[in-house]
């Protein structure tokens, strides 16, 4: 079969797409990073679906069994390892669980949860993208032979950055409580850091070490959240 075809059938992964015949279950809350990973799979072979928090994910994983998971290790309703701890005793298993963070000390913690592998934020690189996964599937689902490796940098489209952003203001309206914070400055430092938006991510690292010590926040939420609405105010995010 001429592997040049685009309307060839196949269901095996071939050199070209490598990934071609999986289900990957991305487990994000982020659309700017989801979107990063929907490219990748899509110029991988592979299909995605998506679950922006623990329940949807464990909703989705009644019905269907990916062939590879990648969970986010912070979540709007726990954290991600609870997952990967889950998925790794589970029978039968998936074939490739990866945790996903760009915060310190994540990838420790998807590892002791069982996690296979992990991938770091901010993820652009598909071949980076590609070899995390390949590495830990079994033998038998890997593309035989040699294989061209195209190192392309995957840019999300920037409307999902914004979508974020709308995302985090209307938290902001809310009630802002403790751990609503909490998350917002982990959610945010973490899609700012993956845009490359670096004034956006030392805010959110401010708001993370102020709520460390205790003290109050008020000056600081106020300040970020000025800065997300004039994100969501810009035609090009980033």
């Amino acid at each position: 079969m001429d592997e040049s075809d685009p309307f060839a059938l196949r269901t095996s992964p071939t050199a070209r797409r490598p990934l071609l015949g999986l289900t990957v279950l991305v487990v994000e809350d982020s659309r700017f990073a989801c979107e990063t990973m929907r490219l990748m799979c899509l110029r991988s072979g592979a299909r995605i679906r998506r679950a922006d928090c623990l329940r949807s994910a464990r909703r989705h994983l009644k019905v269907y069994r990916p062939s590879v998971v990648i969970v986010d290790m912070g979540l709007p309703d726990g954290r991600g390892e609870d997952l990967i701890r889950d998925l790794n005793t589970a029978t039968p298993r998936v074939s490739a669980l990866l945790g996903i963070s760009g915060d310190d000390g994540a990838e420790e913690r998807a590892a002791v949860a069982g996690a296979d592998g992990f991938l770091s934020k901010p993820l652009q690189s598909l071949a980076a993208f590609q070899e995390a996964v390949l590495a830990i599937l079994p033998e038998t689902q890997r593309p035989q032979g040699l294989r061209s490796v195209a190192d392309d940098q995957i840019i999300p489209d920037p409307a999902t950055y914004r979508d974020d952003m709308s995302h985090v203001a209307d938290l902001l309206d809310g009630e802002t409580d403790g751990p609503m914070l909490d998350y917002v400055a982990q959610f945010l430092g973490g899609v700012a850091r993956s845009a490359h938006d670096t004034s956006l991510a030392e805010a959110a690292t401010r708001l993370k070490k102020q709520r460390a010590t205790g003290a109050g926040a008020s000056d600081i939420v106020r300040d970020l959240s000025q800065m997300v609405r004039d994100r969501i105010k810009q035609k090009v995010a980033i």
